[in-house]
């Protein structure tokens, strides 16, 4: 298929000239790749430009804490096909990704053959895992968890970001240049989506998803 537009979302420099530099093997000229070393500069690229065929998105960089960077992503931009690279390839890991809307999960420790296989597994509409995974039912707390996160809008995901870093409603609505009671109503429709009746309980929410992703990559 004809490519146009790729986007590497990655902290590390190396890895994103390493990627890019597998990507233009692939596709030569027929690819633009763009750069970003964090959330806010990814958030530029694509306010600048919508048109992009794929998102490369790191789990861990500035910006993002867990799957926030994907649920902000996924939110704002759903016509974007986001495959997420990480260096943590666990089970858990790969599942919440693909259970928040990620096209496919690209571990940091694959060689290019597997790279190109990916990436042109998500660009003609696939999912694509890693070998040995297995998409089995789940019925955990944190599976319910996902589930009600990934119906959060964009601005609810950034409010809820807020909410996690202790911010109160003021502080939150002078970041997001909005009055409290938008902030309020936000705050409401999160406690409503999240099946919680305080936001302290809808931040133990988020932080329970965040922390699943956090233990199974460290082995805690």
């Amino acid at each position: 298929m004809s490519v146009n537009r790729i986007i590497i979302a990655d902290d590390h420099p190396l890895f994103r000239a390493a990627l890019r530099q597998t990507i233009e093997a692939q596709y030569g000229a027929e690819a633009t790749i763009s750069e970003a070393g964090d959330l806010e500069s990814l958030t530029a690229l694509l306010e600048e430009s919508r048109d992009c065929d794929l998102i490369l998105l790191d789990l861990a960089m500035p910006g993002v804490r867990g799957f926030s960077g994907l649920l902000l992503v996924r939110a704002q931009y759903p016509e974007i096909p986001v495959m997420i690279c990480s260096a943590s390839d666990d089970g858990n890991t790969v599942r919440r990704s693909i259970d928040l809307g990620a096209s496919g999960f690209l571990p940091k420790s694959v060689g290019a053959e597997t790279i190109h296989t990916s990436i042109k597994t998500v660009l003609d509409g696939g999912i694509w895992v890693p070998d040995g995974f297995t998409f089995d039912e789940d019925d955990s707390e944190i599976a319910e968890y996902t589930k009600r996160l990934a119906t959060l809008t964009p601005q609810q995901v950034r409010v809820l970001m807020m909410l996690s870093d202790g911010l109160m409603n003021k502080q939150i609505a002078y970041e997001l240049s909005v009055s409290e009671a938008t902030v309020k109503a936000h705050v409401s429709a999160i406690l409503q989506k999240l099946n919680v009746d305080s936001r302290t309980q809808a931040v133990i929410a988020a932080s329970k998803l965040e922390q699943g992703q956090i233990d199974a990559a460290t082995g805690a």
